[in-house]
């Protein structure tokens, strides 16, 4: 294997998963709803925001501490909910989290997950999340969330932008099968990958302990989850759900001000302005072109949390200065974990806080804090001067004579 201290950004990583893992499953990681247009614009839509630093400050140590969902961060990410992680190592769930915990981020687990919410629990202390898909038998959705209260998770996050699966192509192209089965027909593209057969072959079984009744093959309880999802969620039962879980509730794939405004009656703690990063509908703008709008409109009152697109600490430094509360990713570290294990995880995680806190320092900014608008531009953005003679104003500058 090649050494991960060679992994010097996300992209480094993205290219050793494709190596490692059969073609089917990284596509299902990288791949996104119709023609990817909001997958691809996720990531290229920072770029539109130039950073506009001020020197001659103190910048000689760095606090990215931020309060988050009721949690102390470290600095201000949560990773985000991933689906059947021991797919992509058998380090799974578990290893994830660990390493969240170490880097003092946030970890959400997802109902989807390989691992269950008690095993999480059992991981060294860390802020948890549990992410929580409604089924369509709310006695079976509030004994997730009692297993939640059991296993002492912080928050609780509901996904509301899946009530019908996306079109992802590239898992009808690639002939994805959950779980992979090594037959005649899929033998070809597992075979090239004999490292992961290897230790698919070697792990333990794998379900999903979460989906309650668990214990059953994973692709009876992936299709009967897929049959029995709420396709109705409505504001009354949201505000059921915040009432009985009693702490800190966010709202997961919302993108228009209007439903922050709605999720903010409801008593949501947070946002999660989410477009499931270009997996569900595809043609939905950017995730970051959208935060400024619902952070006027709700972020004096509730937490934004950005997802989508996170690849550099830069990009997370862009929403926040924007005004995100904190930053949510999920492909990034899913590339480190298929291809190294959760040292992957830890190498992905060090590389990001490292960007962020030199990104602070080159703005001026000892503080995570004192970002602000002021450290944006927009891309390409005429000089005052030259925006002043494209409308037609003649009016010299006023000079300050020294």
């Amino acid at each position: 294997m090649s050494r991960i201290g060679d992994c010097y950004n996300i992209g480094d990583f993205e290219a050793r998963a494709r190596k490692r893992l059969p073609a089917p499953l990284y596509h299902y990681i990288a791949g996104g709803a119709d023609d990817e247009l909001t997958t691809d614009a996720n990531v290229r839509a920072f770029d539109r925001y130039e950073l506009l630093p001020n020197y001659l400050r103190d910048i000689r140590s760095i606090d990215m501490r931020r309060r988050v969902l009721g949690c102390d961060l470290a600095w201000p990410l949560i990773l985000a909910p991933t689906g059947m992680t021991r797919l992509f190592h058998r380090d799974g769930e578990a290893g994830v989290a660990r390493e969240a915990a170490r880097s003092g981020v946030g970890y959400t687990l997802s109902t989807m997950a390989t691992q269950s919410i008690e095993e999480i629990a059992a991981q060294p202390a860390g802020p948890r999340v549990f992410q929580l898909y409604l089924l369509n038998d709310e006695a079976l959705n509030f004994e997730m969330i009692d297993r939640c209260k059991a296993a002492g998770f912080d928050a609780l996050c509901l996904t509301v932008d899946t009530i019908v699966a996306g079109n992802r192509e590239r898992d009808l192209r690639s002939g994805l099968v959950i779980p992979p089965r090594l037959d005649l027909a899929g033998m070809f593209q597992f075979a090239m990958r004999p490292g992961w057969c290897l230790d698919y072959v070697r792990g333990a079984r794998i379900d999903l302990p979460n989906i309650p009744g668990g214990a059953g093959d994973i692709s009876t309880l992936a299709a009967y989850f897929a049959d029995h999802m709420e396709r109705n969620i409505t504001w009354a039962n949201v505000e059921r759900l915040i009432a009985y879980w009693g702490k800190p509730f966010a709202i997961k794939g919302l993108q228009s001000v209007r439903d922050a405004r709605l999720a903010l009656s409801a008593g949501a703690s947070a946002v999660i302005l989410s477009n499931h990063g270009g997996r569900q509908l595809d043609g939905a703008p950017p995730t970051i072109d959208l935060l400024a709008g619902m952070v006027d409109a709700v972020g004096d009152h509730m937490e934004v949390i950005l997802d989508g697109g996170i690849r550099r600490g830069a990009h997370i430094a862009r929403a926040l200065a924007i005004g995100a509360r904190a930053c949510m990713t999920g492909r990034p570290y899913l590339y480190g974990l298929a291809s190294h294990g959760a040292p992957g995880v830890a190498r992905v995680l060090e590389l990001l806080r490292g960007e962020l806190a030199r990104t602070l320092a080159l703005l001026g900014c000892a503080q995570v804090d004192e970002l602000g608008r002021s450290h944006i531009r927009s891309a390409g953005a005429l000089p005052d001067f030259l925006r002043a003679e494209a409308y037609g104003d003649t009016t010299p500058p006023l000079r300050t004579v020294r």
